[in-house]
């Protein structure tokens, strides 16, 4: 024995026998207070002994019967696990029709010729002791019915050949278990295992089923193809008949197994650890329940409680032992041993009869630190003898804690379900008995939790693209976060494209390895907070693959594919393009398109083309790249489908005809000598047509055509096989050449001075001698009637479409003299004139002045000039003045008119006012009315005596220091407005503009002090005017 150890040490590495300590073997630990024993230990050396020696005879067996090969392994210690093998140490195959039992036999259902060898080997393998033990070899020969009749034959004479009957199917029989019925026993807790193994020809197929019930979910399993049924941890409630069938096409076979569930003891309620003051009371309770029903038995010490010495304070009930009014001699170690036919439980337990002032094994001032709103657990551990009575206090003169907010535990513990911020500080724990009092204190610290404030989200990015996921964090000052990210559970990949930062991961250059879930974990020595998100990492598909060309029809084919990968982007659609290998190797084309959960498509088409195709996957990322083209497939020449488009018929000259078409492309030629027939017929004239044959070609010239005749045109393909279907026919025309005459009646309206309507009669169509495209009307100015001036002349064009006889000619100046002509045009050009028909506009109104000068000053009169206006529209008959004054207020005076004769361009105002504004309006006028005015403003100068005190007050020092005042806050009023017009405010000057600017729009108020500036600067002007 190990010392200060109870461990028991047999060496037999140094010699000796192991069966030397076979036996059953039983630890005791005893003190002053008692002894305590353990279970029974079982030391059986493990055996492997050797197979008897045995003659096999060889097996001859019919095909179709059935045959069993014994295994019967050598007896050992733990049993041998069986499994047959050849000579060349290979596994024998099994199968529903060959099959090894339970008991290691191999069973055949029924025999078969490849079922011959001479190497049928079963061995036994003890892990114990690690060897192999090895049976002799069986031999199998089975006879087929054609090798025995040729026995049968060989031997016998022709009279006597009857011949072996031929292989019969059979009905299921059981080869094991026998009978109809047996029996099972089995322990609770451990594995069932029913078997069932049929004879029969077909195969036969095992069924299960339990009889009254169905088979447990979850703990039932089928092995051996299903010949055996395997129920793990067994109960009770699987005790009952259990029925496997054997089915063939010929019958059934069934066998009823009763299956009894008995247990070896085990525990209800365990004896526990009795610790007791002089004088209390106590139990010690031993349950224990099996099949069949454990007995009870209780030990002293180790010794049988009825022959161990008695102790008044313990009577012994049953499973039960009742302690009155103990005594420190009480103390002793209690065994219960529940025991049945399968087993036994042993158990100890101490009964401590102590007399101790309560301890507290807590450490003081202990610190605990949790979350808010987590549990908080304060240990206070004790001991004492009676049990001491535990109670907390939080703070120095705290009151007792209750209530529900509280959970105190049978051992001292102390639970706050949910710890805020002010559950945090001192908490006093006090144990006390009947022998005296202690207390603890522990502290206890609330932090904030750790919260990821900005979680990373699920994230879609491109091959070759860049990704960031935030993981960003709130977290106590207190605790030290570490932040860590993982990728699919597992470490981030070494490697630099992965960028983790302070509050994010960046990943450079994602490839496809970079698709899962990232996961951002956060920790501190309290909690630990995660947050996940998932990269999907999407791409342009991979190319599809493995085309094939399938059912080749002349017209039409059947090609498939397999899709690559779509690179976590659904593909929405393939698109199939062609190559014509016979005339434009190396050019692909569009064929069609198809869903992408198609990996299929009929193609039509074209004779004589060679064609070979390939396969473009398409997701919302993009285009993959295009397959491996298919293999080429040449389609059979034929007549060609259809005609050339587009055909027309347009002369170039007078004299021609010049018939165009698109030509058909070699994908439309379906076949070799690809050529056109050429046709053409005048219209309402001939009755037959004209045939040309020309190559592949797109224009044919006809000549000697009349000039712009109407021609019915149409062109055939053709090949070396044969015509296109008939063609279409179309109208054309020869040549176009110029109109032959002029629009007649040419006639003009005006309908104001500048605004005229023309009028023509159309030619005859024949004299057209093209396509009608319209008139053209020619028109310019001849002289201006007021001025009888004549001017470089500008001809206008107005063009008409279609067959109009009238338009409009706008834009035109009043009071002139204009000329015009008209002309017919075709697609060749345009006819000869008409001859020039002259118009003349009306008067209008003329156009303002062009010029209004206001010079001579004085005191009660101005001088006015002015020059007649740019364009007069017709003869002028007056001008028009108007003025009116403008006071200090800016309010506009009454207005004055004065009529002026056309022919005068100077004018003095007398008897006007000193030292005012006014403003003065003009126009000029024809017989029509009045043109657009002209504005001017303008003031009259003071009188001498008033200028002579101003400056009589001007050589005063008060009145120069007024004026500095005055200049300096007139300094200051304009920045100040220069200020607010650059930040958009309307300057009040343009103000007062505006209100000035038409004499009939109403006076009205403004800030004098503002304007005066206006009035100032116009006076100075005016002064340097």
């Amino acid at each position: 024995m190990k010392p200060n150890s109870g461990t028991l040490v047999i060496n037999i590495m140094n010699g000796g026998k192991a069966e030397a300590y076979e036996g059953v073997y039983q630890c005791t630990a005893r003190n002053e207070r008692g002894a305590a024993i353990s279970n029974n230990i079982v030391i059986r050396p493990s055996r492997s002994p050797l197979w008897t020696k045995e003659r096999l005879e060889p097996n001859q067996v019919r095909e179709g019967d059935s045959l069993v090969l014994h295994c019967r392994p050598p007896v050992g210690l733990p049993p041998p696990i069986i499994f047959w093998m050849d000579n060349a140490f290979q596994r024998l195959p099994q199968s529903e029709r060959v099959s090894q039992g339970l008991n290691g036999d191999l069973y055949f259902s029924n025999v078969q010729p490849e079922d011959t060898r001479e190497d049928y080997i079963c061995y036994a393998r003890f892990n114990h002791t690690q060897t192999i033990q090895q049976k002799q070899p069986i031999s199998v020969k089975v006879f087929s019915m054609d090798s025995l009749n040729d026995t049968i034959a060989a031997n016998l004479s022709d009279t006597d050949i009857y011949g072996a009957k031929p292989v019969t199917e059979r009905q299921p029989v059981l080869l094991t278990p026998t009978g109809s019925t047996s029996t099972k026993v089995e322990l609770r807790g451990s594995v069932l295992l029913l078997e069932c193994i049929a004879a029969g020809l077909p195969t036969p197929a095992i069924h299960w089923i339990k009889e009254g019930g169905e088979l447990p979910d979850n703990r039932t399993f089928f092995e051996n193809f299903k010949k055996t049924l395997k129920i793990i941890d067994v109960s009770e409630a699987d005790s009952g008949n259990y029925k496997c069938i054997a089915r063939n096409i010929l019958g059934s076979a069934h066998h009823v197994i009763s299956v009894t569930v008995k247990a070896a003891p085990y525990w209800i309620t365990a004896p526990r650890n009795l610790v007791l003051s002089p004088g209390e009371d106590g139990t010690l309770i031993c349950r224990a329940n099996g099949n069949p029903k454990p007995n009870i038995s209780w030990l002293a010490n180790g010794v049988p409680i009825a022959i161990a010495p008695e102790d008044p304070s313990r009577k012994v009930d049953g499973d039960t032992i009742i302690f009155s009014h103990v005594q420190e001699r009480s103390s002793a170690v209690y065994q219960c041993n529940a025991s049945n036919e399968y087993g036994y439980l042993l158990a100890n337990a101490f009964v401590n009869v102590l007399a101790e002032p309560p301890r507290i094994l807590t450490p003081a001032n202990k610190l605990y630190q949790v979350i808010a709103d987590s549990p908080a657990l304060l240990d206070c551990a004790y001991f004492g003898s009676p049990k001491p009575e535990i109670e907390w206090f939080k703070g120095v003169k705290g009151s007792i804690l209750r209530g529900n907010e509280y959970i105190f535990h049978d051992n001292g513990t102390l639970e706050i379900p949910v710890a805020q911020k002010d559950s945090a500080g001192t908490y006093t724990c006090v144990a006390r008995n009947e022998l005296g009092k202690i207390q603890n204190e522990v502290q206890l610290e609330v932090k904030d939790p750790t919260m990821i404030i900005k979680q990373p989200e699920y994230k879609v990015i491109q091959r070759y693209g860049q990704v960031s996921f935030e993981c960003i964090i709130k977290y106590d000052s207190t605790l030290l976060p570490t932040v860590i990210w993982l990728k699919d559970n597992d470490e981030l990949p070494d490697d630099e494209r992965f960028l983790v930062g302070k509050d994010n991961l960046t990943i450079m250059n994602v490839t496809d390895k970079d698709d899962g879930t990232y996961t951002c974990i956060v920790n501190t020595t309290l909690d630990s907070v995660s947050a996940s998100a998932v990269l999907t990492v999407v791409a342009r598909p991979n190319p599809p693959f493995d085309l094939e060309l399938t059912g080749q029809l002349e017209r039409s084919v059947e090609l498939s594919w397999v899709p690559g990968d779509d690179n976590n982007s659904p593909i929405t659609t393939f698109v199939i393009e062609y190559e014509d290998g016979l005339h434009e190797p190396g050019v692909w084309h569009y064929q069609t398109e198809v869903p992408g959960t198609q990996t299929t498509v009929q193609l039509k088409l074209s004779p004589y083309v060679n064609y070979s195709f390939r396969v473009i996957a398409v997701n919302e990322i993009g285009r993959s790249q295009p397959s491996e083209p298919s293999e080429q497939y040449l389609t059979k020449s034929a007549k060609p489908d259809e005609n050339p488009s587009n055909v027309q018929g347009i002369g170039s000259e007078p004299d021609n005809l010049v018939i165009t078409w698109e030509s058909l492309t070699g994908f439309q030629s379906n076949g070799p000598g690809l050529q056109y027939k050429v046709s053409w017929r005048q219209k309402d004239v001939d009755d037959e047509w004209t045939s040309v044959i020309v190559a592949n070609v797109s224009k044919y010239i006809v000549s000697g055509t009349p000039t712009f005749a109407p021609y019915e045109v149409k062109v055939q393909a053709l090949n070396d096989l044969g015509y296109a279907p008939e063609p279409s026919e179309v109208i054309g025309h020869s040549g176009e050449d110029l109109p032959m005459v002029a629009p007649g009646n040419v006639q003009v309206h005006v309908v104001n001075s500048t605004l005229a309507k023309v009028h023509w009669d159309p030619v005859p169509l024949k004299t057209v001698r093209g396509h009608l495209q319209g008139y053209k009307v020619y028109y310019w100015k001849v002289q201006s009637l007021s001025r009888r001036s004549r001017r470089h002349v500008e001809k206008k064009i107005l063009t008409f479409r279609g067959n109009k006889t009238f338009g409009m000619l706008p834009g035109l100046e009043p009071y002139s003299s204009y000329k015009l002509n008209v002309r017919v045009v075709n697609g060749k050009g345009e006819g000869p004139a008409s001859p020039d028909k002259v118009f003349k506009t009306p008067e209008g109104v003329p156009s303002s002045p062009s010029f209004l000068k206001i010079t001579n000053p004085t005191l009660d009169s101005l001088t006015l000039e002015w020059g007649s206006p740019t364009h007069p529209n017709g003869v002028l008959t007056s001008y028009i003045l108007k003025f009116q004054p403008i006071n200090n207020t800016h309010e506009l005076g009454p207005l004055v008119e004065i009529r002026i004769p056309a022919n005068e361009s100077t004018l003095i105002l007398k008897n006007l006012n000193y030292s005012t504004r006014y403003k003065f309006y003009f126009n000029a006028q024809t017989s029509v009315g009045s043109g657009s005015q002209i504005t001017e403003e303008a003031v009259t100068i003071m009188d001498e005596a008033m200028a002579s005190r101003q400056v009589d007050i001007a050589t005063q020092g008060w009145f120069i220091g007024l004026m500095c005042a005055v200049a300096l806050l007139i300094l200051i009023l304009l920045i100040v407005c220069f200020i607010r017009r650059n930040k958009g405010g309307k300057y009040p000057v343009k103000e007062k503009e505006d209100a000035h600017a038409d004499p009939e729009i109403q006076p009205m108020k403004e800030d004098d002090g503002t304007f005066g500036e206006y009035r100032l600067f116009s006076f100075v002007s005016s002064a340097s005017f």
